[in-house]
């Protein structure tokens, strides 16, 4: 087993010990030794064999044992026995926020519960309200999670779908170095959810890729197979589609999976107004006169267009301007801002976090760690930063060809101010405000708060706007249009978190927040040297947002971000 594994069954023993009543640290025990495993860079199979599992910080006799056997046999006796105590549905009920496993025992033992179609049916009873730890509100509440749960339902989160797709184009290429493979569909959309990933191909020999296909990694059942359309699902309940077209029909069919309904709406009926007819095979004068197209950039010119990138292809405006933005590229980007360290809950020093970004091609990198009023998170005292910001000093000496710059994510608290005095704001190169806790508020009082935060002079990024939590929660409500207004008003950029939980701004309300000149920030949020990464995530939502790179501060050399810090 590997760490993820390992720690995944670790984690789901501390949920079965809270459920089966037993002391509450000897859970927690089992959560700390998984977080360990799941940030130990050395490999379990062999601290095992060594005999050095007790290295690991809260490893014991009993933990040792338990993750030695399921090293060496891939199971776990102790385990299997806790899980069949309880039936496998009622793990789904913690898929809804604010049922944690003291709730859930609850619902089973005094309603008997098990999923979340029972759940839903008591709700609709009334039969929460009277339930100890619950109540009229909880009882709305769970509805609410319910209701989330369905919207969501068989939906993933871009990285985890991004994953997948590469994973299988990357084993389909070492099958057949020949074929031609793109990733198509609302993936290469860069929508931030998506529900399946859809291949797109171009082989010699179709029905060997397709073989090769339905034995892919991570499969676990054969839904579809044939010679020009296969379709699986993989251990991680995603659905893959692969179509195999020839290479003349390539370009249309990739331009024809890549688009939304209703921009491939808009597409047929261009080329109907021009006496042609458009689908995933050709662009066809009259029956079977085939237009011929060397790329998708071909077919948007004989239907008098200009290339529209993959991410716009909504139906959100592409077809009604006259001239396309020139989207921001990744080579646009020159800095890092919002990343953490082991100051607070990062994984990784300051130093291993700079040298990374720098290996990366990046010319700065801006530490955001998390202020005082985030204990939970390790949030930094005052004495504390300014040892940070010694250590930085130094490193600043040291390190070549990369900067390293003075933040911090201070919590807007309650009222809308940043936890810290002017003496302190002073110190850092830039301030990202962001709400971290009591989330549960109405539009005005969320508003009223932001609008407190930008006001603040120390306010240079407004982080996360919304809160949200993709797949797990909704971002408090907002009148965006006042936020934007403020942030305008007081030169206040809006961090787009590249985050693949949070994605927030979303890029739906980019546009309308840029035309008030607002600028913008990828955050890529990194608590680890691999966190960088996901600044693609990032950059995939500003494209999609219209955005060129002059509205990113990330495209602004180090000095002239410093000046438009002071400047503001």
């Amino acid at each position: 087993m590997n760490r993820k594994e390992i720690a995944a069954i670790l984690e789901e023993i501390a949920i079965l010990l809270e459920l089966s009543g037993e002391n509450p640290f000897k859970a927690r025990s089992y959560e700390n030794v998984a977080r360990q495993i799941l940030q130990c860079e050395e490999d379990i199979a062999e601290l095992v064999r060594e005999e050095r599992l007790r290295e690991i910080k809260g490893v014991g006799e009993t933990l040792e044992a338990k993750i030695a056997e399921l090293v060496n046999t891939g199971r776990l006796d102790y385990y299997e026995k806790l899980k069949a105590k309880f039936p496998e549905s009622l793990f789904d009920l913690f898929k809804i926020p604010g049922l944690g496993a003291k709730r859930i025992k609850t619902l089973y033992e005094d309603l008997s519960i098990t999923t979340l179609g029972e759940l839903e049916y008591a709700c609709t009873e009334n039969r929460l309200i009277t339930l100890k730890g619950f109540g009229p509100k909880m009882q709305q509440k769970v509805l609410d999670g319910l209701a989330f749960a369905k919207r969501h339902q068989n939906q993933y989160l871009i990285s985890t779908a991004m994953e997948a797709a590469r994973t299988i184009r990357d084993y389909l290429f070492e099958k057949d170095g020949n074929c031609r493979i793109e990733i198509a569909g609302s993936l290469r959309r860069h929508k931030e959810v998506v529900k399946d990933v859809d291949l797109l191909a171009s082989a010699r020999d179709a029905p060997a890729l397709m073989r090769h296909f339905v034995q892919a990694p991570g499969l676990e059942t054969v839904t579809g197979s044939g010679e020009t359309k296969s379709s699986i699902v993989l251990d991680s309940g995603i659905a893959v589609d692969l179509r195999v077209v020839s290479e003349e029909q390539f370009p249309y069919a990739l331009a024809h999976f890549t688009g939304s309904k209703d921009h491939n709406v808009v597409m047929r009926q261009r080329a109907k107004e021009r006496g042609l007819k458009l689908n995933e095979y050709g662009l066809f004068k009259g029956d079977d006169k085939l237009v011929p197209c060397e790329d998708e950039a071909a077919i948007f010119k004989a239907l008098d267009l200009p290339f529209i990138p993959p991410e716009l292809r909504e139906d959100m405006g592409e077809f009604e301007v006259d001239t396309l933005p020139s989207l921001v590229e990744r080579e646009h980007l020159v800095g890092l801002m919002h990343c953490h360290s082991t100051y607070s809950d990062g994984k990784n020093s300051l130093e291993e976090m700079a040298v990374a970004a720098r290996e990366s091609g990046y010319a700065y990198i801006g530490f955001a760690d998390h202020s005082q009023s985030a204990a939970y998170a390790g949030g930094l005292p005052p004495d504390v930063i300014i040892q940070q910001h010694n250590e930085i000093d130094t490193l600043n000496k040291k390190l070549d060809d990369i900067r390293i710059l003075k933040g911090i994510e201070s919590d807007i608290l309650d009222d809308g101010s940043l936890d810290y005095n002017k003496k302190t704001l002073d110190r850092f190169d830039f301030v990202i405000a962001s709400v971290h806790s009591r989330l549960n508020m109405s539009e005005s009082q969320a508003t009223k708060r932001l609008l407190a935060a930008i006001g603040n002079p120390y306010t240079a990024i407004l982080g996360h706007p919304t809160g949200r939590l993709l797949l797990s929660r909704d971002g408090y409500p907002l009148d965006f249009d006042a936020v934007f207004d403020a942030c305008a008003e007081h030169r206040v950029a809006i961090e787009i978190n590249a985050n693949p939980h949070r994605l927030d701004l979303d890029w739906r309300n980019i546009r309308k927040a840029r035309e008030r000149g607002i600028v913008f920030c990828i955050g890529p949020d990194a608590h680890s040297v691999e966190g960088i990464e996901d600044v693609a995530y990032g950059l995939g939502i500003a494209r999609k947002g219209w955005l060129e790179k002059d509205a990113l501060l990330n495209c602004m050399t180090t000095e002239e971000l410093l000046e438009w810090l002071q400047s503001r």
